[in-house]
């Protein structure tokens, strides 16, 4: 499978790049990079700290798209809407692990799956996918009387939040509630807050270091506490979860798929 690598001289493009060269039945098609990098013209082999691959990074992402089978994409919402597009006139399959997405963001990635096979999720790895399944069957089955918490830690320079990876396991508490995550979300407590809302879902935000990815979702009830936690320790997974994801959605109708597809996980009740 020929992909594209969009972002190509980020921490996580140079890890697909990495990925797609160790990984058998897909190659590096192309690697994009912003008109102004420094990095344009050079093979991208070196980027990712393997030999030359033959493989110069571009700024034309439209020339780069052509014969292409698909792109992987963890860039910013302003790129990832514009590179939707181009997949949508390609007509392939789009990996976004991009976080930040607002709702007009999301209206236009969701006109593009009308011509592009497009697999969108907060987080690429088989275990938080797994934690995510495990927190919906949670908050069905516990019910209000567990109050939910979601905290999550990052590296200093992450600059959204909370995490993507965070709204996704707030998503899937909120679906086992059967309630909507927009309705019950508590973001921030500062002050005199007064008690807590019977049914809110909180997130607490952590950043500092160079932590990859820190998750845990606690329910907390009557006299006992559970908890659920994943840690990233190398951002390795993510770039195996989002080639896995490109392979699965090759040949796949257009529309918008998420990595409980690709895991077959959308079956747990």
């Amino acid at each position: 499978m020929r992909l594209v690598v969009v972002g190509a001289a980020g921490r996580m493009g140079r890890m697909l790049i990495k990925t797609i060269h160790e990984t058998p039945g897909v190659m590096l098609h192309a690697a994009v990079e912003q008109p102004q990098s420094p990095f344009l013209g050079q093979d991208a082999g070196p980027l990712a700290g393997i030999p030359d691959i033959g493989v110069k990074v571009t700024s034309d992402a439209l020339a780069a798209f052509v014969d292409a089978q698909g792109v992987v994409d963890f860039t910013r919402p302003a790129a990832t809407v514009e590179f939707a597009a181009l997949a949508a006139q390609a007509r392939i399959v789009h990996v976004i692990g991009t976080t930040g997405l607002g709702t007009e963001d999301s209206a236009k990635i969701e006109a593009a799956a009308r011509h592009a096979t497009i697999i969108r999720s907060g987080n690429m790895s088989l275990g938080v996918n797994l934690l995510a399944a495990l927190v919906k069957r949670a908050a069905r089955t516990l019910g209000e009387d567990f109050d939910i918490e979601i905290v999550e830690m990052h590296h200093r320079m992450k600059i959204d939040a909370p995490s993507g990876t965070a709204l996704l396991l707030g998503e899937a508490a909120a679906e086992g509630r059967g309630i909507a995550l927009e309705e019950h979300s508590v973001r921030s407590r500062d002050g005199h807050t007064g008690a807590r809302i019977s049914g809110d879902i909180g997130f607490a935000t952590l950043r500092g270091g160079t932590v990859i990815g820190d998750h845990s979702v606690t329910f907390a009830g009557p006299s006992e506490r559970i908890e659920l936690s994943h840690k990233a320790q190398d951002r390795g997974l993510f770039a195996n979860g989002a080639v896995r994801a490109a392979l699965w959605g090759l040949g796949k109708k257009p529309g918008i798929y998420s990595m409980a597809d690709v895991l077959g996980l959308n079956d747990t009740q």
